[in-house]
């Protein structure tokens, strides 16, 4: 009697695959750049086996492509994603010379910018962005208002934020504006939940005006303009793999 195929979820096949991670599998599929057996799948959960053939923008998910891996310098109001239905620029369109199906780790706000890894490694984005894994990512954010230190303890102590608790930050008061009643913190965190920093400085009373992320683990943006970009080299891949392991 011949073995039954495992089955799994059609976004799972395709990040298990190394084309892109589980959420941005399930904007692919959405956005109806995947087909299974010919037909086009909008849907999430539907099921595949090993069988199947899918393809994502007509490439066969078992075609090998090349690990890639770049630093990126994410303009303001640009999309942290690989498509966009209401045609606004998303961070791919500044990769057109990179032939394989990139895709960013996390993402950052439509109206922040700073740096942003873009990879077709899923396991690499995956450990990356999984919650157990303690990669810090420096903020530098300017803020409506002027907060004492006081004011800024809740961020070192933890806030609950969407009744979560969130993991204690690290804050440094870098300068402020006593005219326009502006200052600017630099906040680093390891988590990374949607909006994150926006939500902890709007809970303590500080709405961010600006927002842009200088570093991520020992990466920099050192060299680039804001929609430039570089490939990372093979010691940083290693040293971000040996944080995200540590943690």
């Amino acid at each position: 009697m011949p073995s039954k195929l495992t089955e799994e979820r059609l976004q799972k096949a395709i990040a298990n695959a190394g084309v892109a991670s589980r959420r941005h599998a399930e904007e692919l599929i959405a956005a109806g750049h995947v087909t299974v057996n010919g037909n086009v799948i909008t849907e999430m959960g539907v099921k595949v086996t090993s069988e199947d053939a899918i393809e994502v923008d007509g490439v066969p998910l078992n075609q090998e492509e090349k690990k890639q891996y770049f630093v990126f310098y994410k303009p303001r109001d640009v999309i942290s994603a690989v498509t966009d239905n209401k045609g606004r620029r998303t961070v791919t369109d500044f990769f057109e010379d990179v032939k394989e199906r990139i895709y960013p780790v996390g993402r950052l706000d439509w109206d922040a910018s700073g740096l942003l890894i873009m990879t077709n490694d899923g396991d690499f984005a995956n450990m990356l962005m999984h919650p157990s894994y303690k990669v810090e990512k420096k903020y530098v954010v300017k803020v409506q208002g002027i907060p004492t230190r006081d004011k800024l303890m809740p961020l070192k102590d933890g806030l609950v934020v969407d009744r979560k608790k969130l993991a204690p930050a690290k804050f440094k008061q870098i300068s402020s504006d006593k005219l326009k009643n502006t200052a600017i913190i630099q906040l680093t965190i390891h988590q990374g939940i949607n909006h994150q920093v926006k939500k902890m400085f709007k809970a303590i009373g500080y709405p961010v005006m600006k927002l842009a992320r200088e570093q991520y683990g020992p990466l920099t943006l050192e060299g680039l303009q804001p929609g430039e970009y570089r490939p990372l080299k093979r010691e940083e891949i290693r040293a971000l793999e040996a944080l995200a392991q540590k943690g």
